[in-house]
Formats: C-alpha cells, structure tokens, sequence
C-alpha cells in the first residue's frame, strides 16, 4: 500500500505502441496480466482522444518503474513519439493534481531513471514540466 507520504516520483510513460493505435486502458491491463503482472501497472493512462482512464488506485503500489513502484505514480500517454495536444494537456492536469498532493515528488520519464534503457516517453519530460512550471 502506499501513503502520501512514500510518494517521491511522478513517472511519465508512453504505451510504445504505434501513434495511430487507439488502445486503452483495459488493452494494457490484459497485457500486464499476461506479463504475470497483477493487471495494469500504471496508475492512469491518457487515450489519444485527451480521454483520462484509470488504472491502479493511488494508493496500491504500481508496477511501471523498476526498483521505484514503492515511491512513485505512473501515468503512460497512449503512442509512442507523436502525442495529440489533448493528450498534454491532460497530462499537465493530472501532474499538477498530483503535485498538489504530492508537494515534494519530482516528475520524471521513465527514460530519466537510472535503472532503464528505455527511451519512454520520448520526450524531455524534465524539460516540459519545467516550461510549464509544474
């Protein structure tokens, strides 16, 4: 389980899938249970459309970052390096929910931790939230 108080990392993600693919949320979680996984690792997930879905509830432990589930929240925009401007925009929306519950987390892309090789999202995640001043 995890309290306000573990949550350091709000993690970006993308689906990897091709841009036009319009899957969602119930797509990747049959595709994290057939990893073995127990359903969707992310704890929302943003459609092509803007259309927010959720995945994990907050509060139980996600499966999105290596070595980090404990201490962040995973969000994955839907596509793989073409997203729609509904698409950022929801993004920026769900951030800065999170960041008013979660003051002290960092936003990062997957790409940023340590622990991967992946360049998801595929973007500067860093970059934008900075612009954007999240």
């Amino acid at each position: 389980m995890l309290f306000k108080s573990d949550i350091k990392l709000l993690v970006v993600h993308c689906s990897d899938t091709p841009n036009n693919n319009n899957i969602d949320a119930s797509y990747i979680h049959n595709m994290h249970l057939g990893f073995g996984w127990d359903g969707i690792g992310y704890h929302k997930v943003i459609l092509r459309s803007g259309k927010v879905e959720n995945g994990r509830p907050e509060y139980w432990i996600g499966a999105h970052v290596k070595g980090k589930n404990q201490t962040s929240l995973g969000v994955c925009l839907i596509g793989r390096n073409k997203f729609t401007k509904k698409q950022f925009i929801s993004l920026e929306k769900i951030l800065k929910k999170w960041k008013k519950s979660y003051p002290g987390a960092i936003i990062i892309g997957h790409c940023d931790d340590n622990n991967t090789k992946k360049t998801c999202p595929n973007f500067n995640v860093i970059k934008w939230s900075k612009n954007l001043k999240l």
